[in-house]
C-alpha cells in the first residue's frame, strides 16, 4: 500500500517530534518528582542541598556560555558560584542570534550534559547506536522506526548498567558523571537571600515566552524541519528521524540518571530515621560490600562477577537498613504493645 502525498508531505515529519516531546516531558516530571524529594531533607541536609544546586547552576551557567560562543556573542565575563551564575557577552546581539542563544541557557541543560556522557557511552556501549532503515515515509512509520531506535539503545544502555564494572575506571568515571547529573540537571532554587523556586512551572514559563517571543523563528524552525524530512524522503535516508531518535537518547540517559538519584536521595532520607554511627554505616554498607564481594570473586571466580557483585551489594545493603530500621528504630513496630482480646466466659 502507497504512502498518502498528505501524509507524507504534512503528518510524517510530526511523528519523531511528537516522539522526542513526550520523552522531554516525562524528563520533566522526574527533575519536579526530584525537586519534590530534595525539598524534603533540605532541614537536614543543607550542605547536599547547596552542593546540587551548585551542579545545576554550572550546568546552566556553561550552555549559556556556550550559546553565547555558538552565535558568536562572545564571553567577556563568566561567573558561578552555589547560589548565582552569571555569563556576559562581549556583543549584544539581538533578533535570530538572541533567540539561540536563550535557547542554550533555557533547553540546553535538558540535553547538553546528557550529550556528554552520550559522548562516554561511544567506547562503553557494544552495538547501542544503531538507526533502523525506513521503508516509507509515513507518520506511522516514522513513529515506529523512533521507537526501535530508542527501544534498542534503551536496551543496551540498561544492560550496561546492569553490569557496570566498579573497579573498571571508565564505568565508575561514568557512573560519578552518571549520578551527578541526575542529581544536578537542573537548580533546585536560585538566589541566596530570596530563594526563587525552579519548579516545572518555571521551566515551562521560560521557554514559552523564548518560543513565543519570536513566533516567525518557530515557524523557520519547523520550515527546516519540513525540508530536512523532505530531504530524506528524496535521498531514500533515515538521518530525519535518526535526528530526532539521538534527542530521544539524550532524555533516556537524563531520565535513567533522574531515577538513580531518587533512589540515592530515597537513601539519604530512610538512613536518617537510624540514629547513631549506625546511620553512618548504613551508608558505608554498598561500597564496602561490593569491594569486599569483588575480591572474594578475584579469589573465587565466577561468570557474571559484575552484576553478581552489584546485585548481592544491593541486597545485602537493603537487608542491613532493614534490620537497622526494625531493631533501632520505631518504623516496623508499633507504638504500643498488641493486646490480646480474650472472650470472657
Amino acid at each position: 500500500m502507497s504512502a498518502s502525498p498528505l501524509d507524507i508531505i504534512v503528518f510524517a515529519p510530526l511523528a519523531p517530534i511528537f516522539g522526542m516531546l513526550l520523552f522531554w516531558f516525562i524528563q520533566l516530571l522526574f527533575i519536579e518528582s526530584q525537586k519534590y524529594m530534595l525539598s524534603g531533607i533540605s532541614k537536614e541536609h543543607q550542605p547536599f542541598i547547596r552542593f546540587t544546586n551548585f551542579i545545576g547552576i554550572f550546568f546552566q551557567t556553561v550552555c549559556h556560555a556556550l550559546g553565547y560562543t555558538v552565535t558568536k556573542h562572545g564571553i567577556s565575563e563568566f561567573y558561578i558560584c552555589v547560589n548565582y551564575g552569571k555569563v556576559a557577552p562581549k556583543k549584544n546581539k539581538t533578533g535570530l542570534f538572541e533567540w539561540l542563544s536563550n535557547g542554550f541557557l533555557f533547553i540546553g541543560p535538558f540535553f547538553i550534559p546528557p550529550f556528554l556522557l552520550l559522548l562516554c557511552l561511544i567506547f562503553l556501549l557494544n552495538n547501542g547506536f544503531i538507526f533502523y532503515p525506513i521503508e516509507s515515509y509515513t507518520f506511522s512509520e516514522n513513529m515506529i522506526v523512533f521507537g526501535n531506535n530508542i527501544f534498542h539503545f534503551s536496551y543496551s544502555f540498561f544492560s550496561f548498567l546492569a553490569t557496570i564494572d566498579f573497579m573498571h575506571p571508565g564505568h565508575f568515571g561514568f557512573f560519578i558523571m552518571f549520578i551527578l547529573l541526575g542529581l544536578g540537571i537542573r537548580p533546585s532554587y536560585i538566589g541566596e537571600k530570596t530563594v526563587k523556586k525552579v519548579d516545572i512551572f518555571y521551566d515551562l514559563k521560560n521557554i514559552r515566552y523564548n518560543l513565543l517571543h519570536k513566533p516567525l523563528y518557530i515557524i523557520f524552525f519547523l520550515l527546516s524541519a519540513y525540508i530536512f524530512s523532505y530531504l530524506s524522503v528524496l535521498f531514500n535516508l533515515n538521518w530525519y528521524v535518526g535526528l530526532f531518535s539521538l534527542f530521544g537518547w539524550l532524555s533516556i540517559i537524563a531520565i535513567t540518571a533522574l531515577f538513580f538519584a531518587h533512589i540515592f536521595i530515597f537513601l539519604i532520607k530512610v538512613t536518617d530515621l537510624i540514629p547513631g554511627i549506625f546511620r553512618y554505616i548504613s551508608l558505608m554498607l554498598f561500597p564496602v560490600s561490593y569491594v569486599i564481594l569483588r575480591i572474594l570473586f578475584f579469589l573465587v571466580p565466577i561468570p557474571y562477577i559484575p552484576t553478581i557483585s552489584l546485585l548481592l551489594s544491593i541486597s545485602i545493603t537493603s537487608g542491613l537498613i532493614i534490620l537497622f530500621l526494625h531493631s533501632l528504630t520505631n518504623t516496623f513496630k508499633f507504638s504500643e504493645p498488641m493486646k490480646s482480646h480474650k472472650k470472657s466466659k
